[in-house]
């Protein structure tokens, strides 16, 4: 008679998707679904009331100001109480600032001046809960799969994102923007809620530090100390701010003048996003040694969009330059969420994403204030060019930094606290390589 066997049938999930890391991503999931849809609701409720597009502007601003002005507090506040009670906070401030928003636009008659309250209170939670979801996820994955389950956490989110936009716009359609608020703030219960079953159990107690400021302070000294952060950091502050001026002011009159109206853009902005599925895809696979610079360089397609639109190219093109360069950015991004995972000490995870968060928005709001004057200027084609000249400028600046083309994937997670001076750096990332 055989005797069956008391070994436990092998788990279908891979090693590097633990249990905090399937609670992390099943949570972003639900939230990404829901918010992209809310995104386009919130924008339909001002103009259901008689709102105009300057007031649709005032709203998604008072949701940007307070993220750029609270996104330091919340890094050292994530760095220094547990990350994943900042990130349930966070929701449940989201899950009631959406669910009035919701009430307010079923009442029907919303004003102005409360829905940007609302959003602004949505502003505050994101600005906590950003650098606490990032440090989390890090701290999480660690070693040679890492760049993998960075890869995957972002091919769903943008899956998400995709399918949450497509179902957003049919709902708002059918049962009005209100109700896509109202889920959204459900989404954000029920990702609160499986953020709550986090176990933190691994991560070393913090130590007393010496207040807000001084851990602030620490954080930005872990800043600055390492070149190929605050350079790339500085980079993206210009380049993102450049690729919004294109992307949401000149884009929609680009296609306006001269591609048949909001349709062909909109087709374009989806092949953006089906790009950035692909490239998540591509990095579950490619694991490129030499980080930052495969990163870097993936950066230069981002000229082509504004290049594509000062032609301008017919849609198909634009699509397939759109596809292209959200393939591009997911080969950075994975690549940067892996440095960041193996350079930066776990304690410090959250005040270093903090940094890097207002460093690629904070310029956000004066490029799209700016990009109608400088079209006044000097003429739309002209600023595209301008554009895309920037992008390969500040990305050839950057390849010029030794530590971007140096930094080498490690397959353990980094050792020390104190961060390495930029000869220690150079000589332990060539033994590395």
């Amino acid at each position: 008679m055989t005797i069956a066997s008391a070994t436990p049938p092998p788990s279908r999930r891979p090693a590097w998707a633990g249990r905090n890391y399937t609670l992390l991503t099943a949570a972003a999931v639900v939230t990404n679904l829901g918010s992209q849809g809310a995104l386009i609701a919130a924008a339909f409720a001002v103009l259901q009331v008689g709102g105009s597009g300057g007031d649709v502007g005032l709203v998604a601003a008072a949701r940007t100001v307070p993220l750029v002005l609270f996104l330091l507090v919340g890094g050292a506040l994530a760095d220094r109480l547990p990350r994943h009670r900042v990130m349930v906070a966070a929701n449940v401030l989201n899950f009631l600032s959406q669910g009035a928003f919701a009430l307010l636009v079923l009442n029907g008659d919303p004003r102005l001046w409360q829905m940007m309250a609302l959003s602004a209170l949505g502003g505050t939670g994101q600005a906590f809960f950003g650098p606490a979801s990032e440090g989390m996820l890090m701290s999480t994955v660690s070693g040679e799969q890492a760049g993998r389950a960075f890869a995957f956490y972002r091919m769903a989110m943008h899956g998400a994102g995709i399918g949450g936009a497509a179902l957003g716009g049919a709902l708002i359609a059918v049962v009005g923007p209100g109700w896509v608020l109202a889920i959204d703030a459900a989404a954000f219960a029920v990702a609160g809620a499986l953020r709550a079953f986090l176990d933190v159990s691994h991560i070393p107690p913090r130590e007393a530090g010496g207040g807000m400021l001084s851990d602030l302070r620490e954080g930005w000294r872990e800043f600055v100390s390492r070149p190929w952060l605050w350079s790339v950091v500085v980079q993206f502050a210009v380049v993102n701010a450049v690729v919004a001026a294109a992307e949401a002011v000149y884009g929609p009159l680009v296609a306006r003048d001269d591609l048949g109206g909001p349709g062909p853009w909109g087709f374009a902005l989806a092949a953006f996003g089906a790009g950035t599925f692909c490239g998540a895809l591509l990095m579950m696979r490619w694991k490129p040694r030499r980080l930052l610079l495969a990163g870097s360089l993936s950066i230069f397609p981002l000229a082509l969009p504004s290049a594509a639109l000062a032609v301008p190219l017919p849609v198909m093109a634009l699509a397939a330059v759109m596809l292209l360069t959200g393939v591009s950015i997911e080969v950075f991004g994975v690549s940067w969420m892996t440095a960041l995972s193996q350079e930066i000490p776990e304690e410090k995870l959250s005040r270093v994403s903090a940094y890097d968060w207002l460093g690629s928005i904070a310029m956000v709001p004066l490029a799209t204030a700016l990009a109608g004057p400088v079209q006044s200027a000097v003429g739309r084609t002209s600023a595209l060019w301008g554009c895309s000249a920037l992008i390969v400028l500040l990305t050839a600046a950057v390849l010029c930094v030794p530590d971007v083309r140096r930094l080498t994937r490690r397959t353990g997670p980094v050792a020390a606290s104190a961060p390495a001076d930029s000869a220690d750096t150079e000589g332990a990332l060539g033994r590395l390589g």
